[in-house]
């Protein structure tokens, strides 16, 4: 058998929280590396050990701000430019993944752009979960371990009393995405046709389904200000429903979003820790992504599945 390269783990600035946790189920401390700033706001980042001939992974998410992103970029180039055997962008959360196509005239496909600059940085694979379409893939000419947040929800489900519940989609565009779960527990599924006038604005929506008497799940991979859940989560309990609440992966949460959300009728919200919370909230529930993040990185560095992680059994 051949022998494996040596591992390191390296984590930007904003990724921290996640990065330690992810260290601690692989059993192998971060990487020692810092980031100098210049007296306006340029940085440098600098691996202080050599990664030479190494397996290097950085965590880093890149919500906002864009900061996080260069950071990331600026990172791989160094570990590229030390002879780094191989380099995964491990990225939680990919931001730049709404801007996947253009759907009016003169905007910019900025995924695409996202994409080609981790390549060009020294990136040879993208580790990432739940990206806002899962064609974004194809923009990269690398391969990309797409991890799925229903290892995390599925086990927490099947603790809970699902006998009465029905899963729904907040859109159109996420209706794969809750059938997945609607499958694999043998319940229902209703859609949310929603349309807008501007982003972050619901004009309308029309709840295609019978919700009457059930318990309903929204299923989505993002909440932002929130403004769909919460009236998603209205217009399903004036159809009867007794119960609403979500589970998003990626709490992005700008805006009034914590205040939408404290307001609405949901019952509860789970999303995961691939982005931290500005804030705590009573209807707020993370469940931990590192587990699975530290399962993954063994397994890409061990050459073996990472769907394996996804399967059942």
């Amino acid at each position: 058998m051949a022998r494996l390269e040596e591992v390191k783990l390296f984590s930007g600035t904003n990724s921290r929280y996640l990065a330690d946790k992810i260290a601690d189920y692989y059993q192998q401390p971060l990487g020692d590396l810092s980031v100098h700033r210049f007296s306006d706001g340029e940085m440098q980042p600098v691996i202080n050990e050599s990664v030479r001939g190494c397996y290097v992974f950085f965590i880093q998410s890149t919500f906002a701000p864009s900061e996080n992103i260069m950071e990331l970029l600026l990172m791989m180039d160094a570990a590229r430019r030390a002879s780094a055997s191989y380099i995964t962008a491990v990225i939680p959360y990919f931001g730049y993944a709404r801007q996947d196509r253009k759907d009016k005239p003169r905007v910019p496909i900025s995924a695409k752009l996202i994409a080609e600059m981790l390549q060009a940085a020294g990136a040879n694979r993208i580790m990432t979960m739940d990206l806002h379409a899962d064609q974004i893939q194809g923009f990269f000419d690398i391969p990309v371990d797409h991890l799925k947040s229903e290892a995390i929800y599925i086990p927490y489900l099947q603790e809970q009393n699902l006998d009465d519940t029905i899963f729904a989609s907040p859109d159109v565009g996420g209706v794969k995405r809750a059938r997945t779960y609607a499958k694999h527990f043998e319940k229902n599924l209703v859609i949310c046709d929603k349309y807008r006038k501007r982003a972050n604005e619901v004009a309308g929506m029309t709840v295609i389904g019978d919700v009457d008497g059930a318990d309903v799940i929204l299923v989505d991979d993002l909440v932002d200000t929130a403004g769909t859940l919460c009236r998603a989560a209205e217009i399903i309990l004036k159809k009867g429903a007794k119960s609403v609440r979500a589970l998003c992966t990626h709490p992005v949460l700008s805006g009034k979003a914590y205040e939408n959300i404290e307001k609405s009728p949901l019952t509860e919200l789970l999303v995961t820790d691939t982005i931290p919370l500005k804030r705590e909230s009573s209807k707020i529930k993370v469940l931990p992504t590192s587990k699975l993040f530290a399962r993954a990185i063994r397994n890409t560095h061990e050459h073996r599945s990472i769907s394996a992680l996804f399967v059942e059994g």
